[in-house]
């Protein structure tokens, strides 16, 4: 069974970072993924915000997901390179993070994802675009 397939049957449980970070999965399918998690004061900097890795963390695991739909049998896929912007900071509620593949070719594949509240506002967080390799996975 792939990742994928265990997401899809297991949800959070097929992944540790889910479970320590309390993710959910929202949604999958079609090149996009919508991941979903609720801030904790374990998440928080030195200074009461949510640390920023965490949405970097969370755009990184909905674009690596959204990109799994498209991969074909066979292929598995490494992060080369990412960059998120940071808009917004935020203490409290759960956040969305919302992810696309922009362009899968053969050996590179190109994602962007939105991190945003999720409440009536939708206020943007960051937004992160990265660059993942589609490698050949070992039997």
């Amino acid at each position: 069974m792939n990742y994928l397939q265990r997401i899809t049957t297991e949800g959070q449980s097929a992944n540790p970072f889910f479970c320590l970070m309390g993710i959910d999965v929202a949604s999958v399918g079609d090149g996009t993924a919508v991941l979903k998690m609720t801030i904790r004061p374990d998440m928080y900097n030195g200074v009461g915000w949510l640390q920023g890795g965490m949405l970097a963390a969370i755009a990184d695991e909905a674009m690596a997901l959204a990109l799994y739909t498209r991969l074909a049998e066979g292929e598995g896929i490494a992060t080369i390179s990412e960059s998120t912007s940071f808009i917004r900071g935020v203490r409290e509620g759960t956040i969305l993070a919302e992810a696309q593949v922009i362009r899968k070719g053969r050996r590179v594949a190109f994602m962007e994802s939105i991190v945003r509240m999720d409440n009536s506002e939708k206020t943007v967080l960051a937004r992160t675009t990265a660059s993942f390799a589609v490698t050949s996975e070992k039997p």
